[in-house]
């Protein structure tokens, strides 16, 4: 059975027409609305954080442009910091985090709420007064995740990987 239809498509696959593939994809505009999430940042290296910071920029951007033209302070983001990140906004590390201090007193500055635990913070010798003004010590991240999440709030961990190849070169 298997050879006779072996046979049967070998002997149709010159008389079936072709078949052009089609040569694009389609942009879809998913009805957004009332966006609410919170972003949950653990990091093994706290350099990471300038990775992580473009998770947030991908979320708003699209957002606040056509269609869909949403105010930045309408929409609710809460970032849960508890990994090595959290150092990257004690006041005393400033000059060694600067470029990512001012991007996130920009979004803070859109309406973006900033989290650091308070366990993982004391894990690090971290009292607070110690961090930034636009930063909100809470008692526990995952605890804070939780509550979030228990307000309809959706959970984005963004995975943040070492870039091994260019685009150039995979592409």
């Amino acid at each position: 059975m298997r050879k006779t239809l072996s046979i049967l498509f070998m002997t149709l696959l010159p008389v079936l027409p072709s078949v052009p593939s089609q040569a694009a994809g389609a942009l879809v505009h998913t009805p957004y609305e009332d966006p609410k999430v919170v972003f949950d940042f653990y990091f093994d290296d706290p350099r990471k954080i300038n990775s992580a910071l473009y998770w947030i920029r991908s979320y708003m951007n699209p957002l606040t442009e056509s269609p869909y033209d949403m105010a930045p302070e309408f929409m609710h983001i809460v970032v849960v910091l508890h990994g090595t990140e959290l150092v990257t906004v004690a006041t005393k590390n400033y000059e060694k985090y600067k470029d990512a201090v001012d991007r996130m007193r920009y979004y803070a500055q859109l309406g973006v709420d900033f989290r650091v635990c308070n366990l993982a913070a004391h894990d690090f010798g971290y009292r607070v007064q110690d961090f930034q003004d636009f930063i909100k010590v809470i008692p526990s991240a995952i605890t804070e995740l939780g509550y979030w999440q228990q307000q309809g709030y959706a959970l984005i961990a963004p995975r943040i990987m070492d870039k091994q190849f260019s685009i150039e070169e995979i592409r």
